[in-house]
């Protein structure tokens, strides 16, 4: 009976199908004589059951009609039957009119809030942030503008990806959560088509950044995103434009697509760079990370009158709360110039400070103890060996920056799975050869046997990049490789954090990752160095979008040749274990011809979340350094 009955349902749901499905005339037939069946019956029961029905027979047939007319909205109206063919045909092209008006009504607020959730309205606003492009650097980047903006009363920030708009706005809350006074409007479209961009109002936009998408084409999509910005906004337009692309040699080609007003970072070659440095200098990775977020200290420039006509070595104690690190000059800038330098009246000042307001002129010259400082001693450069655990697209870069630094012979082994060094991947800097010795092992990082025969404790700074190994698949997304070789390097350290806790002593390490969440799954002691390519990126554009001279300073901190920034033994500038203020250490540093802006502590090594380095502290407060200290200055290498 049961199976009857579902069997009787499944016909009458199939015939009612097939009824939907006709033409519109037949379907509006058909709903016309349900309703008739309906109306009617139930309209001659009220007349015949009402307490005062109609006496005769024909009054209650006009009963009758006239609640099927009040009911289907035809009037109903009783008279000759001309009369009441005219009402109908009134009623019928009122009710035509009506139902075609809220259809348009619901068809035009359904099709606009439709298209306000597929992101395709145009953002009507002026001195906002444009982020093009989506990728895991976007959270980085928009954490940082938000932050940058708390000390503004309404900021917005407007995302163009090729994403759902509603997905993005939940994945940015879920990421960042409250985001204070800074608004973040996400549209949805392709970048590289100019009509789509005009959707974020780039022409009045004060900063524009693209970000390089995920992908192998993401550089190629970075260049065409520049190309499209160009064709919608002229060169006269005074937002500026940062781009970074991934491959050294596209750099050239989107410097070219992004004109006069754009700044592109070639990020392989800069995460070389920062790697090659923090592998020389432990820690140094730690100081630029306090140097390029928003939440604490970092560059700005400012205008001192006071101090025209005097010299860049006088600048260096005339602020308490600020440091002094170079010039911006009418020609570009100038990091640790000379002492003697004199300072003109178009010159800014480029300190290091919590912010411009602070960079207030308070001489600190008499908080200087010349008594505890050290005299100036040259150290003798000391051979290093390093080891590099890992061979990516990156390593050829590293060997070239290793090649550029010749103050000591070097020693690099590569240990990795593919083919390592190529002929066209060995240091082409003249006369390289004499200061960089590269020897290539083929082996497996992630093997403890591996790792065990290395004797690490005897290298100076071991190396740890994300290993792509060899013969990757073609088919294989720059995604999915960058993802395995992080999961490489996971465990390529959880081996080096065994062989640490087995010696009882620590590695200088220096790690190379992709994904900045993988960081906090690294089996390493705290405070230890790494570069995550993609967080690193996103703060140098969030800080020259913000301030765009800092890309000229950023370039020349990166180069191994001018100056550079340095953890030096606190001994060699100021007494150790006494008691001194850091005026004392500047004026220390400056007999050197060194700009110091701060200190690493020792016994705070390990300690988050400043693991140690307190940069720009107040030259009037004292400190006591011992000689495991170091003290962070600005320095020609």
């Amino acid at each position: 009976m049961v199976q009857h009955v579902a069997s009787l349902w499944r016909r009458l749901q199939y015939r009612f199908d097939n009824l939907v499905s006709r033409s519109t005339p037949a379907l509006i037939g058909w709903l016309t004589l349900a309703c008739l069946g309906a109306v009617v019956p139930v309209s001659v029961v009220l007349v015949w059951t009402d307490r005062r029905p109609p006496a005769t027979f024909s009054g209650r047939l006009a009963a009758v009609w006239v609640s099927v007319g009040q009911t289907l909205k035809i009037g109903g109206a009783v008279g000759s039957p001309l009369y009441v063919l005219a009402s109908i045909l009134l009623a019928l092209v009122a009710l035509l009119f009506v139902s075609a008006l809220v259809s348009l009504i619901t068809t035009g607020i359904n099709q606009r809030i439709l298209e306000l959730r597929m992101g395709h309205s145009a953002v009507l606003e002026a001195r906002h942030t444009v982020v093009l492009g989506w990728s895991d650097a976007i959270f980085s980047v928009l954490a940082e503008l938000v932050t940058a903006n708390t000390n503004q009363r309404r900021s917005i920030v407007t995302v163009l990806a090729a994403r759902d708009k509603v997905e993005m706005e939940e994945e940015i809350a879920a990421r960042l959560g409250d985001t204070g006074t800074t608004s973040i409007v996400c549209r949805t479209g392709c970048t590289t088509d100019p009509a789509v961009l005009a959707r974020v109002s780039p022409q009045t936009a004060k900063a524009i950044l693209v970000l390089p998408p995920d992908g192998d084409d993401g550089d190629a999509r970075v260049v065409k995103t520049l190309l499209a910005l160009n064709a919608l906004t002229p060169e006269t337009g005074d937002a500026i434009v940062v781009a970074a692309v991934q491959d050294v040699q596209n750099h050239l080609t989107a410097t070219l697509a992004a004109g006069s007003r754009g700044r592109v970072l070639a990020i392989d070659d800069i995460v070389a760079r920062l790697v090659v440095q923090t592998a020389r200098q432990p820690g140094l990775s730690l100081v630029y990370e306090e140097l390029l977020d928003f939440a604490g200290d970092e560059f700005y420039t400012v205008a001192t009158p006071v101090l025209i006509g005097r010299s860049f070595g006088e600048a260096l104690l005339a602020f308490s709360n600020a440091s002094v690190v170079g010039l911006l000059r009418a020609d570009g800038i100038a990091l640790n110039p000379n002492p003697g330098t004199t300072i003109n009246a178009s010159d800014r000042i480029i300190v290091i400070a919590a912010d411009d307001d602070n960079a207030v002129v308070a001489d600190a010259t008499r908080d200087v103890d010349t008594g505890a400082i050290v005299p100036a001693t040259a150290r003798p450069p000391t051979a290093q060996r390093l080891l590099m655990l890992g061979w990516n697209r990156r390593g050829p870069l590293i060997l070239d920056q290793l090649a550029l630094h010749r103050s000591a012979p070097t020693t690099l082994d590569v240990v990795a799975l593919g083919d390592g060094p190529t002929p066209a991947g060995t240091p082409a800097a003249p006369g390289a050869g004499r200061h960089l010795d590269v020897v290539f092992h083929r082996a497996d990082t992630t093997d403890p046997r591996v790792l065990d025969g290395l004797n690490i404790l005897a290298y100076d700074s071991v190396i740890v990049v994300g290993d792509t190994g060899p013969h990757a698949p073609a088919a294989t997304s720059t995604t999915t490789r960058a993802a395995e070789a992080d999961d490489r390097t996971l465990v390529t350290l959880l081996h080096l954090r065994a062989v640490e806790e087995a010696a009882g002593r620590e590695i200088p390490l220096t790690t190379e990752m992709t994904d900045d969440r993988n960081r906090l799954l690294a089996p390493v002691r705290a405070g230890v160095d790494f570069i995550v390519s993609g967080r690193l990126i996103s703060l140098l554009m969030t800080q020259i979008s913000e301030s765009p001279y800092l890309a000229g300073l950023f370039d020349e901190l990166f180069t191994p040749r001018g100056s550079e920034l340095y953890l030096k033994p606190a001994a060699d500038y100021v007494r150790a274990g006494e008691e001194v203020t850091f005026a004392t250490v500047v004026a220390s540093a400056r007999q050197r011809h060194e700009c110091a802006l701060g200190y690493r502590l020792r016994a705070q090594a390990a300690t988050g979340p400043a693991y140690g380095v307190r940069i720009n502290p107040d030259k009037r407060h004292a400190v006591r350094l011992t000689a495991e200290d170091w003290v962070i200055v600005l320095a020609e290498s």
